[in-house]
């Protein structure tokens, strides 16, 4: 579940991690509310939005008086707002953030999530901040500096401290420095967080250690613990499809492709979207309906893929282990019923009772394009759709 930065400031306050003062702002009236209570002549209003690249999008300005902060308040409340992360398409800003403006002297980075390469927690830190990270590791991945935090014992002070050291950090900087990495490491495991990004992290004239961006993501399967994170969920920034998936019990993504795919596993349903791009087409999803799929799971799928209205042919490739194919393909036959399917149904079962569910199938009088394997199953939906 990803929040705002607001948010995800709000979070990081609690544990010690310092901050800018800030007000969200839902309307223009309360922006300027926000500014004159913060005090000061300088301020920052940001856009809020699940998505980086604000700044370079026309999301975040600066404004030197009360005047001008009505004035560009009013210029990104209701914008559609396109960045890197967002697509063509954008999002429309329904909330912002007012801040106080910083005397910044550095801009750094500082990032923890989970190296699955290790199965560790690392804290990364880099002196590029205020860029993408992403593309700092990709061209001077040694300008990266990494400590992996050991479970059993946690984050230590002394893996802090290097950290602050490699960043050239000298007198209060370094001090707060190390007091801010400690707090973020508390935060980060304390809320179940998959990710805590600060980007940029400003170092001020005076030696303070500041959070100017937070980006925090947590753990759908240990949201149960925290009420107080699951309540900041802003539905209008997620996927309407993966909204009406996850209430079905339902692991979907939206892509950007033009073939459906309904998968059991989620290795299996990366596999499958890998195998349709070597044949030449692209996924339009992630779908996992889970290994224990119903006929009612089977069909609610078919409904949110082909609420895509880029969807041309489905591809569904299941393998029976826990589930019987028999089972899905009752599943398939109903729901190619109910929804009245009008596009290309590739059909690929293998495992347990794989040789009655091709008879259900067969029986159907529907028009399934049956695929004895993988490959063939990637071949035959790709070419429904150039036919």
């Amino acid at each position: 579940m990803k929040i705002h930065e607001y948010q995800g400031k709000e979070i990081l306050k609690k544990y010690g991690v310092a901050v800018p003062v800030g007000h969200v702002a839902f309307s223009v009236d309360e922006a300027v509310r926000g500014a004159e209570s913060i005090g000061g002549n300088v301020w920052v209003v940001k856009a809020q939005i699940h998505a980086g690249g604000r700044g370079k999008g026309g999301g975040v300005k600066l404004a030197r008086s009360i005047d001008e902060v009505r004035d560009r308040a009013s210029e990104i409340l209701g914008m559609k707002l396109v960045t890197h992360q967002t697509g063509p398409e954008g999002r429309i800003v329904k909330r912002l953030l007012v801040e106080e403006g910083m005397n910044i002297a550095r801009e750094l980075y500082v990032g923890i999530t989970l190296d699955r390469a290790v199965s560790q927690n690392v804290v990364m830190a880099s002196t590029e901040g205020g860029v993408e990270i992403e593309k700092v590791a990709e061209e001077t991945p040694e300008r990266i500096l990494k400590e992996y935090i050991d479970p059993a014992s946690g984050f230590q002070q002394f893996q802090a401290r290097r950290l602050c050291f490699g960043l050239g950090l000298t007198g209060d900087a370094l001090k707060n420095g190390v007091k801010f990495l400690m707090a973020l490491a508390k935060a980060y495991e304390s809320t179940d967080a998959s990710l805590a990004e600060i980007n940029p992290l400003v170092i001020t004239a005076d030696g303070k250690v500041i959070a100017l961006d937070a980006k925090m993501n947590f753990d759908d399967n240990a949201l149960y613990r925290h009420a107080d994170i699951v309540v900041m969920r802003d539905l209008d920034e997620e996927e309407p499809l993966e909204i009406e998936a996850s209430k079905s019990n339902l692991n979907y993504i939206k892509l950007d492709g033009n073939v459906g795919c309904m998968v059991n596993g989620a290795g299996l349903a990366m596999s499958t979207m890998d195998i349709i791009k070597l044949a030449g087409g692209m996924p339009a999803n992630f779908l996992d309906v889970g290994g224990g799929a119903s006929a009612e799971t089977v069909e609610a799928g078919f409904r949110i893929i082909l609420k895509d209205p880029n969807v041309k042919a489905v591809l569904i490739n299941i393998f029976g282990g826990i589930v019987r194919c028999d089972r899905v393909a009752i599943g398939v036959v109903q729901a190619a019923r109910n929804v009245d399917v009008k596009i290309p149904i590739v059909v690929r079962l293998a495992g347990t009772n794989a040789d009655l569910a091709a008879e259900i199938l067969k029986n159907s009088g529907l028009q399934f394009l049956v695929a004895a394997n993988f490959k063939e199953a990637a071949e035959k939906v790709t070419a429904a759709i150039a036919a």
